[in-house]
This record gives structure tokens, sequence and C-alpha cells, in this order.
């Protein structure tokens, strides 16, 4: 089944504000095995010019990837999860995020084309802080293979 085309240009309801921490960016350093210490040390942060700890670059993801979800599973898209993979992802990031920041995300589908069968969608994140300082643009590409193709 084809997806909705009519979803190009949804825009979905800002994601509940996620207060970042000192722990949750620890947790997050820990699991990917990065030891800088402005990811741990708030005088390391501060020497190096950054108001509290700072979150690696692909923090964000954690945001990033509940929206997504959030879009996908919207049954009216006519998206099958299971004969979804991820294409592409890429990001722009406008400011660090550092504990203490209050973010939200907005997340939008920007494109649906379909090709050879399969369908392509295209998902945009805009992660700001509570008061709209940008901080990182995500985008996604999603690829929903042919249900024939397992024929």
């Amino acid at each position: 089944m084809a997806l909705d085309q009519s979803f190009v240009g949804r825009t979905y309801p800002p994601s509940p504000v996620y207060e970042v921490g000192r722990a949750k960016i620890k947790e997050f350093v820990d699991a990917i095995g990065d030891t800088d210490p402005v990811h741990r040390d708030p005088e390391a942060a501060r020497a190096a010019g950054f108001p509290d700890v700072v979150a690696p670059p692909t923090f964000t993801t954690i945001l990033n990837l509940e929206l997504i979800n959030t879009i996908v599973s919207d049954p009216k898209l006519g998206l099958d999860y299971g004969r979804m993979v991820h294409g592409d992802q890429s990001f722009e990031y406008h400011r660090p995020v550092v504990a203490g920041d209050r973010l939200v995300a907005v997340g939008s589908v920007q494109s649906i084309m379909s090709r050879a069968g399969n369908d392509f969608i295209v998902l945009k994140a805009e992660i700001t802080t509570e008061a709209g300082e940008p901080r990182v643009t995500g985008t996604a590409q999603l690829v929903v293979r042919d249900a024939g193709a397992d024929t």
C-alpha cells in the first residue's frame, strides 16, 4: 500500500519538553565510549567556553528517534513498519546542547515518493530550546520496501 501523499507538508505538534541533565549526558557518553571531559566535568566544560557540560552531537538522536516513531506509527500514513528500513540521516547543528537546556522537537513530513515500487519518505526534526533557540535540524529518509518483493 502506498503512503498517503496528503502527509507531505504535515507538521506534528511539539514533543514534550526534554530537560537535558548532566546524568543523562554522562549515561550517553558512557554508552558511546566518549571520554572527553567537557561531557563529564562542568569545570572542563566552562574552560572550553560552555556554560555547563556539553552533550555530544549525537545526543539529540534521543529526541529525533522518538519523533520519527511518532510519525511512522500514525496509522493514517499507511506505513508498514515491518517493511521499513533506514535510508539516510543528516544533522545540521546550530548550537551545542548543554546540561540545563530544555528541548522540544517538532517533526514534519518533507516528501513522499515512490520508486521501483518502494516508498521513500523524508522527515525533518527541528530541535530547539523551549524558548525557540535552534539547536539541531535532523533529516531522515526512510524506505518502505514493496510488499511484492517478498513473493
